[in-house]
C-alpha cells in the first residue's frame, strides 16, 4: 500500500489539534483524580512544545495560544492557567529581548512610555480577572480570542509605513531610530505618529493582558505598526520589550494571590521555550501564510470552546 505523506505544516497542525482534542476526551472518559500525578504535566509539556513550534513562525506570543487551549481542554482552574500563561509569554519575551536590542530591531525608548501605562493597567486587569466569576472570564476570553481571529484574518501589515511627520509628543520623547534590514541590507530611518492614541490603546491592551494572561503580542504589533507607523520588524521587536514589562507586573498579582502552580508553570515554560527554538529554525523554511492559517484555525476552535464552556453549552 502507498503511504500518504502530508506536508510538515499539516502534520504540525494535526498533532496540535489531536492533542487538544485527546486531552479532554481522555478526561471525560476517566476520573482525572485517578490519573498518575505526572500525566497532566507531561501532556502539558507536549502541548506547549507544539504550540511553541507554531507560534514563532506565526508571529504571535505563546500566551495567545496557551490560555485558550489549556484553559479549554485541560482540567486546570482558569486562574492557574492565566498565571502560567503570563509566565510563558514573559519567558519568551525575555529570551528574545537582548538579541533584538543588539540588532536594532527593538527600541527601548519607544517601549518604555507604552509599557509604563500598559503595566499599570495590567495590574488592574489581573485584579479584575481574579475577582470575576470564572464563567464570566471564560466567556470574555472566548469573545476576545474570536476577536483576535478576526483581527489576524483581516489585518494587512505594512513593512515600512509612511510617516510624513511625527506628532508633538513623539518629537518630545524622541520616538525615532534607525535599523538595518537584514534581508535587504537597507538602512531604515523611522519615526512614529498618533502617539496619544497609541498610549490610550496600550492602556486597554494592558487590561486584557492582565485579565486573561495571554500576553498581548497579538495586539502590540498592529498598534505599533498600523496605528503608530513603526516599521513591522521594529514593531515586532519592541512588542517583546513591552511584553516583558507588562507581563511581569501582572504576573506578580497572580503570584501574590497563589494562582501560580509550579506543576503547571514549569512544564509550560520549558515546553514552550524548546518548541520556540525549533519554530525559529522553521521560520526560514515554512511559508508564513500557511502557519498563519493554521494558527487562525486553532484559535477559532479554542475560542469557540472557551465561549461555549463559559456559557455552559459545552462544559
Amino acid at each position: 500500500m502507498r503511504r500518504l505523506h502530508l506536508p510538515a505544516p499539516a502534520r504540525l497542525f494535526g498533532l496540535l489539534l489531536l492533542l487538544c482534542v485527546a486531552a479532554p476526551a481522555h478526561a471525560a472518559g476517566a476520573d482525572t483524580s485517578a490519573m498518575p500525578w505526572w500525566f497532566w504535566p507531561m501532556a502539558l509539556f507536549g502541548a506547549c512544545f507544539l504550540m511553541g513550534i507554531v507560534a514563532v513562525p506565526a508571529g504571535i506570543g505563546g500566551g495567545t495560544l496557551f490560555v485558550p487551549i489549556v484553559g479549554g481542554f485541560f482540567p486546570f482552574h482558569l486562574d492557574f492557567v492565566r498565571g502560567a500563561g503570563l509566565l510563558v509569554a514573559l519567558a519568551s519575551a525575555l529570551a528574545a529581548a537582548p538579541m533584538l536590542l543588539r540588532g536594532g530591531l527593538a527600541s527601548l525608548r519607544l517601549a518604555l512610555p507604552l509599557a509604563l501605562l500598559a503595566s499599570a493597567s495590567s495590574i488592574g486587569g489581573a485584579l479584575l480577572g481574579l475577582a470575576l466569576p470564572v464563567a464570566a472570564v471564560q466567556t470574555a476570553l472566548g469573545v476576545t480570542v474570536l476577536s483576535i481571529v478576526a483581527l489576524m484574518a483581516v489585518s494587512k501589515k505594512s513593512e515600512f509605513p509612511l510617516v510624513t511627520a511625527p506628532d508633538r509628543l513623539s518629537s518630545a520623547l524622541a520616538l525615532n531610530g534607525v535599523f538595518v534590514d537584514g534581508a535587504s541590507g537597507r538602512r531604515v530611518d523611522w519615526q512614529v505618529h498618533h502617539t496619544p492614541a497609541g498610549l490610550v490603546v496600550f492602556l486597554g491592551i494592558g487590561v486584557l493582558a492582565g485579565m486573561f494572561g495571554i500576553g498581548a503580542g497579538w495586539a502590540n504589533v498592529p498598534a505599533l505598526n498600523l496605528l503608530m507607523g513603526a516599521p513591522l520588524k521594529v514593531s515586532a521587536g519592541t512588542s517583546g520589550l513591552v511584553l516583558s514589562l507588562v507581563d511581569s507586573s501582572a504576573a506578580w498579582v497572580y503570584v501574590n494571590k497563589g494562582a501560580v502552580l509550579p506543576m503547571i508553570a514549569v512544564p509550560s515554560v520549558v515546553g514552550m521555550m524548546l518548541g520556540a527554538k525549533i519554530g525559529a529554525r522553521l521560520l526560514n523554511v515554512l511559508k508564513g501564510v500557511v502557519i498563519r492559517r493554521m494558527v487562525i484555525t486553532v484559535l477559532l476552535f479554542a475560542g469557540l470552546r472557551a465561549l461555549l464552556k463559559g456559557t455552559g453549552v459545552w462544559a
